[in-house]
């Protein structure tokens, strides 16, 4: 019997990852992955294609989605999996997310210009052209234009909250972002949940706030965290009686550290979200 090998996080050039979806999905079936979701940062227009290609490939495939959720003033990721991307609520947040981040864009280039550092705007349209633009894409154009050295000196100098090209942004509200997830026939999932720098106290707060909102599963392997991370997310998991997820989070090969199907397999006893997505 061929053993399963699950990716249900990852991105492709329809949001800030470096491969079009076509050329995600072969690298995750060559990495031997057998059921890959592509959940671009509130896009669904890669779907389509990576779908196509996957059944050419051989392997399972299943329509995703990263929502930018505010809860509490402070901004979350629900990944969506096996939504209907053509259903209302679902194309409606897609829409009103792409107006945001366009809208967010030219006023990251409008800061830039101001202290001295013109064609940002135009540099990341020539690069997405109908894709969506993000902060990554600026970031590439300050270490491209030797303004940084690296994606994470561009956004601590420039891009990260309070610096001098940061544009605080008004995200989908938490519930609504979830409601529109199941509606679409979904699985509302949080993504990375350790990445959010939450105590103990908030953590169990969000989780409770999450799952009484619909939610019905969370992230506990990604292609970053460690054992005892893991070991303490499957806690989480079963507390709060969610399913756990496995995703990557991939986003380009020039990240040698994260690569899909390259994941720890779920603590024991944390009940695999895959078994909500028949």
């Amino acid at each position: 019997m061929i053993s399963q090998v699950y990716d249900l996080h990852c991105h492709s050039t329809t949001s800030d990852g470096t491969l079009s979806p076509d050329e995600l999905v072969t690298r995750a079936a060559e990495r031997g992955v057998t059921t890959l979701a592509l959940t671009d940062h509130d896009s669904i227009s890669g779907l389509e294609q990576a779908r196509i290609c996957a059944q050419k490939m051989g392997i399972a495939f299943i329509n995703g989605i990263e929502i930018s959720a505010q809860w509490e003033k402070q901004c979350l990721h629900i990944v969506g999996l096996n939504i209907d991307p053509q259903h209302e609520a679902i194309e409606n947040i897609a829409l009103n997310l792409d107006k945001m981040r366009n809208e967010r864009a030219e006023k990251i280039s409008q800061k830039l210009a101001k202290k001295g550092i013109h064609g940002a705007l135009e540099f990341v349209q020539k690069v997405v052209g109908d894709g969506m633009i993000t902060r990554t894409h600026f970031a590439n154009f300050l270490v491209a234009h030797c303004h940084a050295d690296t994606q994470q000196q561009a956004f601590d100098r420039f891009l990260g909250d309070g610096k001098v090209a940061f544009v605080s942004t008004t995200w989908t509200p938490f519930d609504v972002a979830i409601k529109s997830i199941v509606d679409a026939g979904g699985v509302a999932v949080l993504a990375h949940p350790l990445r959010y720098k939450l105590t103990a106290s908030r953590m169990k707060k969000l989780l409770a706030a999450f799952k009484a909102a619909g939610g019905q599963a969370m992230e506990v392997v990604t292609g970053r965290y460690n054992p005892d991370e893991i070991r303490i997310l499957g806690n989480y998991a079963n507390q709060f009686e969610l399913a756990g997820s496995v995703g990557s989070d991939f986003h380009s090969p020039a990240n040698q550290w994260i690569e899909l199907g390259r994941l720890a397999s779920l603590p024991a006893g944390v009940k695999p979200v895959w078994e909500l997505l028949a």
